[in-house]
């Protein structure tokens, strides 16, 4: 073989075997680049998401502070809750009151008890609300510098929201009233989680827009009797709570909200 000619084929082998190198060299590194971003993509989505789950859960624990239980005299056995509205006013569910000259509620703030004034007091038939007040120079510091505000938009079936009372934040969404049975759809705002959700005077919040959607009120139940036993049992199907809306009208017009 002629000398030039073989000089020319190793020449040309080399520079086949350099491209054929720079190219798996240029496949290797789009692949380990793809790769680091695939792994940054998905270390950035769990980063976000993990922040996301941990300002929700901040937000949903500061609504702690609004949380009261409320104490008739004599105590009553069972727990009754209140939620802070600002200004030294406190809303709570009208049964957990009870007649308020008798009753002499008390509101009590880290078991603290603070006497009350009936500001104006509900029923459990009509608008189950009793709003009290406590002498603001009596309050935690804390609490005097917060204030609540009632939700503007209406509660939505399927919407997540959070029930508070003193011991826990708890997480429910919106039941529909065509989910009731016969008469008891004539309770149009409801959350589905019965077990775990704060009773009677607790708050309802939008989560998202930290506002107050209601306050709790009863339980909605239904029974069932067995034909061939005929024992009867009976389940909690949903929570009704009094709705923002409800409770705007029920406030005194002079008051601050």
């Amino acid at each position: 073989m002629d000398l030039r000619l073989s000089v020319a084929v190793v020449a040309r082998s080399s520079e086949m075997l350099k491209s054929h190198f720079v190219a798996s060299l240029r496949r290797r590194t789009c692949r380990f680049a793809l790769g680091l971003l695939v792994v940054g993509i998905a270390a950035s989505t769990v980063l976000t998401s993990s922040a996301r789950a941990q300002e929700t859960q901040d937000n949903s624990e500061t609504l702690l502070a609004y949380a009261v239980n409320i104490h008739r005299t004599p105590t009553q056995p069972w727990p009754g809750y209140g939620i802070y509205l600002g200004h030294s006013f406190f809303l709570t569910a009208a049964h957990v009151v009870g007649r308020g000259w008798l009753t002499r509620p008390k509101v009590v703030i880290a078991g603290q008890e603070y006497p009350t004034q009936v500001i104006k007091e509900g029923s459990f038939e009509q608008t189950d609300l009793t709003l009290l007040a406590v002498e603001e120079s009596l309050l935690p510091m804390r609490l005097r510098l917060r204030r609540s505000s009632l939700c503007t938009a209406p509660p939505l079936p399927g919407q997540q929201v959070v029930t508070v009372v003193p011991e826990a934040v708890v997480r429910s969404s919106i039941l529909s009233p065509d989910r009731l049975p016969g008469e008891t759809r004539r309770f149009r705002t409801l959350i589905a989680d019965v077990a775990r959700t704060g009773n009677s005077g607790s708050g309802v919040f939008d989560l998202q827009r930290r506002c107050l959607l209601g306050i709790m009120s009863r339980k909605i139940s239904q029974s069932k009797t067995d034909p061939l036993s005929r024992r009867t049992e009976t389940h909690d199907i949903a929570k009704y709570f009094v709705p923002a809306a409800e409770i705007a009208a029920f406030l005194p017009p002079n008051s601050p909200f």
